[in-house]
């Protein structure tokens, strides 16, 4: 067993698995959720194919690994299929909690499905009840996240530092100050150790809700501060205008955790925001040397930023033509031929038209992407609308783009047509204005 955990380790396993004296279930399983945990998904399934070529019996922990590999490959149909091979099977059954968890986790991405499953498990863990609570996160249907975490209070299900980085995101993406609040509270009151992950999850909800002092308070407080923490800080600086303070964040940070990609995506944003050219230059500069970091197309982006937002746009065009990747034709014309094969497979979903148009528009081919435009109004496909909501006194108010579902439109509307004829008339707005129009709410 610990030559093959040696192996596991080293990655360097499918070959050495055939010169082995006896090839067993025991050996293929652990070389298969091995694979699977690191990201060899293929390389699991075909060994999966050797397995049972070789007539050795799966069993529960062959599928754990084979379900892993098809939520890795986002393929959907072929986790469905594994979980009708299992009902086929009297040998295994899904009622396995690890095995149900790992189902659940699979189908997460059709939340329906991954609902419906959860309801009928006839046993649930805490990794079961966030694997769907993460799920509605995800999809950002936050009155579906509460109401599962009521669920799981009233069924004694302790919530952990996972759990409570799930709600504290929640609360960040609709601008929830308050929500953010009582999660940090409660952490607190549970007295829930802040790891890493949480404290990450915190920083952000308190930055995204303009809230940048209780962020730095948390960040100070952590005594776990990974790269993630680090750059989650330095971020907030950045986009709250405070570019002195994440450089020398980012300095600080030197001294215990070297950065990352991100991280210098991070600090490259903080001085472009802030007019810091010669600073982020330097560290552009620097990044190959000092952080064992080729700049990529993200970073080159931020440097042509920098240089756009302060006015010096011959530099900004030197750097897109010297950078070494560009969008080539080549490339456009691979991405046309994938998007195109795209739209036969889902001709009704708007993604693949719409980046298809773009695409055209990049090339300055007007003509076609019009036409693309065109086609989807004759196929009554229509581009998702935008949306976003806001917490008042705990209710939950969503707006989509163009619908005037809201009880209160009429209000709204008029409120929005005296700011807009405000803001014609004088470039002075009227503070007193804007109170009297909250007033009318």
């Amino acid at each position: 067993p610990s030559l093959l955990y040696l192996v596991i380790y080293s990655l360097q396993f499918h070959a050495p698995v055939r010169h082995m004296p006896v090839l067993d279930a025991v050996s293929f399983n652990i070389m298969i959720v091995g694979y699977a945990k690191r990201g060899y998904s293929l390389e699991a399934l075909e060994l999966f194919r050797e397995m049972v070529g070789l007539g050795l019996e799966p069993d529960e922990f062959t599928i754990v690994g084979l379900l892993v590999s098809c939520e890795q490959l986002g393929n959907a149909r072929l986790g469905k299929s594994v979980h009708a091979w299992i009902e086929q099977r009297k040998s295994i059954s899904s009622s396995n909690l690890i095995l149900g968890n790992a189902l659940l986790d699979m189908y997460v991405g059709e939340l329906d499905l991954a609902h419906t499953f959860f309801d009928h498990m006839p046993g649930r863990n805490l990794f079961s009840w966030n694997s769907l609570i993460s799920g509605y996160s995800q999809k950002g249907d936050y009155m579906m996240v509460m109401s599962l975490c009521n669920n799981m209070a009233l069924n004694n299900v302790r919530p952990d530092s996972v759990t409570m980085a799930i709600l504290v995101h929640a609360a960040a993406e609709i601008g929830g100050l308050e929500q953010g609040k009582l999660i940090h509270s409660l952490v607190v009151r549970m007295q829930m150790e802040v790891d890493a992950f949480l404290g990450s999850a915190l920083i952000d909800m308190y930055c995204k809700c303009g809230s940048i002092e209780r962020a730095f308070m948390v960040f100070r407080g952590l005594t776990e501060e990974d790269v993630n923490v680090w750059t989650t800080m330095i971020t907030g600086f950045a986009f709250h205008g405070h570019g002195n303070k994440a450089l020398d964040l980012f300095s600080e940070m030197q001294r215990d955790v070297m950065p990352n990609e991100v991280t210098c995506v991070a600090i490259l944003t903080a001085c472009s925001h802030n007019g810091l050219v010669d600073e982020g230059i330097e560290i552009f500069n620097s990044m190959k040397e000092n952080y064992g970091i080729e700049p990529g197309i993200e970073h080159y982006g931020c440097l042509v930023d920098l240089f756009a937002r302060s006015g010096r746009l011959a530099e900004a065009e030197e750097v897109v033509d010297k950078m070494p990747m560009k969008p080539t034709h080549g490339n456009m014309e691979l991405a046309e031929r994938a998007l195109t094969e795209l739209l036969k497979l889902e001709p009704d979903e708007p993604g693949g038209y719409v980046l298809l148009s773009n695409i055209y528009a990049t090339l300055g081919r007007w003509s076609c992407s019009d036409k693309i435009r065109e086609h989807m109004e004759r196929r009554g496909v229509k581009k998702n609308a935008g949306c976003g909501s806001v917490v008042i006194d705990g209710v939950f108010h969503d707006f989509v783009a163009a619908e005037k579902q809201h009880p209160r439109w009429e209000e709204i509307q008029s409120i929005l047509n005296c700011l807009k004829n405000e803001m014609k008339s004088s470039s002075d707005f009227s503070f007193n204005f804007l109170q009297m129009s909250l007033d009318l709410c």
